[in-house]
């Protein structure tokens, strides 16, 4: 049973936030600046920008156009646009592996979500004030270790996406984006500044845009190829489901512009912010959740004021998991609204806790059902791999595809307001570099 009525953003700028934010990930805060300073500073900033010009910004333009045409969730939107390009209703298959892959990654994105609760509330009560690296490491092992922590952070986490989601796309996406990436970037603008009174802050600068080109080499490129394309939230069908609830007047490629610069420069902030403190506390930069979790904690319990910057910090990081995970419910909530029955509350009410089960499972690996499960993999890694190396890339490759390949050339440059050069460049781009760029992302992966 499809309904009619469909939502629509209220204005262009709101959903740039909405767009951003879901671009805006914890992967951001620590991954891309780690990625920058290990890579070359400035020089992986310029191959990074040139792949995500090249592959994520036509993807997300190509996603964004199929649900504006579409009006609808992702799996409905293929299968029409498909259909009134003469192209068999196959092609649905790509907004099915979106829906999934969205739903999937939800389900453990939720459990670090419910870290970074936990650690927000461990850094107001004081839990990280003068321990060493031995207590801080107790501290995140002893929660990983605990089935019941765990699940009540997963829990308490969920209940707020589904909140905001069940409200619908103004009151609940748009009113949740106004308020918390606002205040992700004042939070963001407060943090670097303290970075300035460190006495590190020129080595974090020079870390992160001191051109080493001698670091580039074809694992840095795929690097920043990867990370282009994921870090724009592309083959999850939350571009095509955030793109339905487009007016027909918004300028797709100057607005996916606008949130690509945004996203980049957020995340160099968030390494303005980190790597000072870092420095200035002689912590080692290592990469990945104990950069966040361990090593951060260890320099805020040691600090003057680390009680006041280890809150701020870890509400930036809640934030950001927030903001990213409503958009992630947001193809699943959609695609159940308009195929089935329920309302738009009842949808996120069913498919939250549809990801929320099977986070539990995903969070248990940590600890009971910590034995491999599948191809030497507990639920956790498992979820991770099959989605970031399998779906997300095969998604987007299908998505970039059909755009490229089988839409009519004319009805894509008058929709995007192309011609001459720019739509020569468009359709160079869409029908080679972006699909082989993804393919090259894939291959990589395995």
């Amino acid at each position: 049973m499809s309904k009619t009525t469909h939502a629509q953003w209220s204005s262009r700028f709101s959903f740039i936030l909405a767009a951003t934010g879901s671009a805006v990930g914890l992967g951001n805060i620590w991954k891309f600046p780690y990625m920058v300073g290990e890579s070359g500073g400035a020089a992986f900033v310029l191959v990074y920008l040139l792949c995500i010009g090249l592959i994520g910004l036509p993807i997300l333009v190509t996603e964004w156009m199929i649900g504006r045409r579409g009006q609808s969730n992702p799996v409905n939107a293929m299968a029409s646009v498909a259909a009134k390009a003469g192209q068999p209703k196959v092609w649905a298959l790509v907004g099915v592996a979106g829906v999934i892959g969205a739903f999937l990654i939800l389900s453990f994105y939720s459990v670090i979500g419910g870290w970074s609760l936990y650690y927000t509330l461990g850094s107001v009560t004081g839990d990280f004030s003068g321990q060493d690296a031995d207590g801080i490491g107790a501290l995140f092992s002893g929660m990983l270790a605990s089935p019941g922590l765990l699940l009540l952070w997963h829990s308490i986490f969920m209940l707020l996406v589904i909140g905001i989601v069940a409200r619908g796309v103004t009151k609940g996406l748009e009113g949740a984006v106004n308020v918390l990436m606002p205040a992700l970037a004042l939070l963001l603008v407060v943090l670097v500044g303290y970075g300035m009174t460190t006495g590190h802050f020129g080595e974090a600068l020079n870390y992160l845009f001191n051109p080493d080109w001698s670091a580039l080499n074809g694992e840095v490129v795929l690097a920043a190829l990867g990370h282009a394309f994921f870090t724009l939230s592309l083959g999850m069908g939350i571009m095509i489901a955030y793109g339905s609830y487009l007016g027909e007047k918004v300028d797709l490629i100057k607005t996916a512009r606008t949130v690509v610069i945004m996203d980049t420069v957020i995340a160099l902030g968030a390494g303005l912010a980190i790597f000072p403190i870092v420095f200035a506390n002689q912590l080692d930069l290592a990469s990945g959740p104990s950069l966040i979790f361990v090593t951060l904690p260890l320099a805020f319990g040691n600090m003057g004021g680390g009680l006041i910057l280890g809150l701020m910090f870890f509400l930036l990081l809640t934030f950001a998991a927030l903001t990213s995970a409503i958009s992630l419910l947001e193809p699943v909530v959609e695609f159940v609204e308009e195929r089935t029955p329920l309302s738009r509350s009842a949808s996120a009410v069913v498919s939250g806790i549809g990801a929320w089960a099977l986070g539990i499972a995903a969070l248990l690996s940590f600890n009971v059902w910590s034995d491999p499960v599948l191809f030497g993999l507990g639920v956790f890694d498992l979820l991770d791999k099959l989605t970031s190396k399998f779906m997300l890339p095969l998604t987007g490759l299908g998505a970039i595809l059909f755009a490229g390949w089988f839409l009519n050339r004319e009805g894509v440059a008058e929709d995007l307001g192309l011609s001459g050069g720019k739509e020569v460049l468009w359709v160079a781009l869409t029908r080679f570099v972006a699909p082989i760029g993804v393919a090259v992302v894939f291959i990589s992966s395995l």
